[in-house]
C-alpha cells in the first residue's frame, strides 16, 4: 500500500535524525568543550523551538494540512542538522549551534505533529492500531542512526560531515514518501472554526489529562535519548562508542515493543498496556540509576525501552478518536508532552550538576509514576448519552 509505505518512511526518517543528534552528543559536546550543565542549557534552544511550534503546529495543520505542514517541516529539520554540525565542529561556535539546535527542534515538533495526524487518519482508514508500527518505525530510524553514530564514533568521523550525510538521506527520503499522503479531514474548516477547535481542545478534562499522562512517559524516554550515552560514559567510565551503543539498546528494545503493539493492544486495551509500560519503565529506570555494573546497566536499558514505547502512539490514537477534531488534541497532548520530552532533559542537565547524572535521571520516577495512576484517561472515549425523546403532542 503505498500511502502506508510513505508513511512508515517519513516515521522512520524522523527517528534516523533524532538519534543521529543523540549518538553524537558526547561529540558535539567534546567539540564545544561544555559540561553537563552546558549540555542541558544548549539543548533548551531546541527545546524553546519545540515548544513555540509545537504549541501552533495543530493551527498550522488544519490551515495547510498535514502532507504540507510536514513536507516544510521535515525539511527544516534537516538543513538545521547539516548547520549544527558545521557550527559545532567546523566553526566551534556555540551562538550558532544553539540557533540551528532551535531551528531544527522547531522543525522536529511540527513534522511529528503533522505526523502523527497523518498516522491517525490512516489508522481509522484501515480500522486497525497501526499507531504503535508507525511508531515502531520511528524506533527502527533511531536503531539505524544509533548505529551509524556508533561506527561515526569509533571511526573519529566529524560530525560535520556525518550530519551533512543524514540530512541528505533525510531529504529524499522527504521527497518521496510524501508523494503517497492522502489528504486529510483536519485542515477542512476556516480559520475561525480552527481557533475555536484548539481553545475547545485545551478546555477539555480527558485531552488534558492525557497530555499529564504522556508527560511522564515522555520525559522518561526524551531523559534516555540526551543523557543515556553521557550517563554510561560518566556514570559507568564505558568510552563514547559504548555509550552509542546503550542508546542503541534502549531504542531496538523501543523497536520491538512497538512492532508488536498493536496485537497487544487488541488483547490488552489501552489502559492496561499504559500501566504495563509504566511499571516496566519505573523498574528499568531505578535498575539503571542503582544498578552495580555495567551489564546491569544494559539490562536496565531494555526494561527502559520497552516501558517508554507503547504510551506516546497509545496516547495519540486516544487523542485521534474524532477525525475532526485529531488535529487540535493532537497538538494540545503533543504541546504537553514534547515540553516533557524535550524540555524535562535539560533541566536533568542542570540537576545532575548537582547531585550527579544517574541519581538526577532517578527523579523522572516521580512522573512515570503519575502517569501509571493516570491510564485510565487513555481509554475510548464515552459516546454521548442522547436525551431522552419529549413528547409533546396534546393528548
Amino acid at each position: 500500500m503505498p500511502w502506508r509505505n510513505g508513511v512508515l518512511a517519513l516515521y522512520l526518517a524522523s527517528g534516523l535524525m533524532l538519534a543521529t543528534l543523540v549518538s553524537r552528543l558526547p561529540s558535539v559536546r567534546d567539540a564545544l568543550g561544555l559540561s553537563h550543565g552546558e549540555v542541558g542549557l544548549l539543548l533548551l534552544c531546541m527545546t524553546a523551538g519545540s515548544f513555540a511550534s509545537v504549541s501552533v503546529s495543530g493551527f498550522v495543520v488544519m490551515r495547510l494540512g498535514s502532507k504540507r505542514t510536514l513536507v516544510l517541516a521535515a525539511s527544516l529539520t534537516a538543513v538545521a542538522l547539516a548547520v549544527v554540525g558545521v557550527a559545532a565542529a567546523g566553526l566551534h561556535s556555540l551562538v550558532l549551534t544553539g540557533t540551528a539546535l532551535g531551528l531544527l527542534g522547531a522543525g522536529n515538533a511540527a513534522w511529528n505533529v503533522s505526523s502523527n495526524v497523518q498516522g491517525a487518519a490512516m489508522e481509522r482508514t484501515l480500522g486497525v492500531p497501526i499507531m504503535p508500527v508507525l511508531h515502531g518505525f520511528f524506533s527502527v530510524g533511531t536503531v539505524l542512526g544509533a548505529a551509524a553514530g556508533a561506527l561515526g564514533a569509533a571511526l573519529h568521523l566529524s560530525i560535520s560531515w556525518h550530519f551533512a550525510a543524514m540530512s541528505v538521506a533525510v531529504l529524499a527520503i522527504i521527497h518521496l514518501g510524501t508523494r503517497t499522503f492522502r489528504p486529510d479531514a483536519s485542515n477542512a474548516g476556516s480559520g475561525h472554526s480552527n481557533k475555536s477547535l484548539l481553545a475547545d481542545a485545551w478546555r477539555e478534562p480527558r485531552t488534558l489529562v492525557l497530555g499529564v499522562l504522556v508527560l511522564g512517559m515522555a520525559l522518561a524516554e526524551g531523559a534516555a535519548g540526551d543523557w543515556v550515552a553521557l550517563a554510561l560514559s560518566d556514570g559507568y567510565g564505558a568510552i563514547n562508542s559504548v555509550g552509542a551503543i546503550g542508546y542503541g539498546v534502549f531504542v531496538t528494545a523501543m523497536t520491538l515493543a512497538r512492532l508488536g503493539g498493536g496485537f497487544v493492544l487488541a488483547r490488552l486495551g489501552r489502559v492496561v498496556v499504559i500501566r504495563i509500560s509504566a511499571a516496566s519503565t519505573l523498574a528499568g529506570l531505578l535498575l539503571f540509576v542503582f544498578g552495580p555494573s555495567l551489564h546491569t546497566a544494559f539490562a536496565a536499558l531494555v526494561f527502559w525501552g520497552l516501558g517508554v514505547a507503547l504510551s506516546f502512539p497509545v496516547a495519540m490514537t486516544a487523542a485521534s478518536d474524532d477525525p475532526m477534531r485529531a488535529a487540535a488534541r493532537v497538538s494540545v497532548v503533543s504541546t504537553i508532552g514534547y515540553g516533557a520530552f524535550l524540555g524535562g532533559p535539560p533541566l536533568l542537565g542542570l540537576l545532575a550538576d548537582r547531585v550527579g547524572l544517574l541519581h538526577a535521571l532517578g527523579y523522572v520516577g516521580i512522573l512515570v509514576v503519575l502517569s501509571f495512576f493516570l491510564a485510565p484517561a487513555a481509554g475510548p472515549r464515552k459516546a454521548a448519552v442522547p436525551a431522552p425523546a419529549t413528547n409533546t403532542t396534546e393528548p
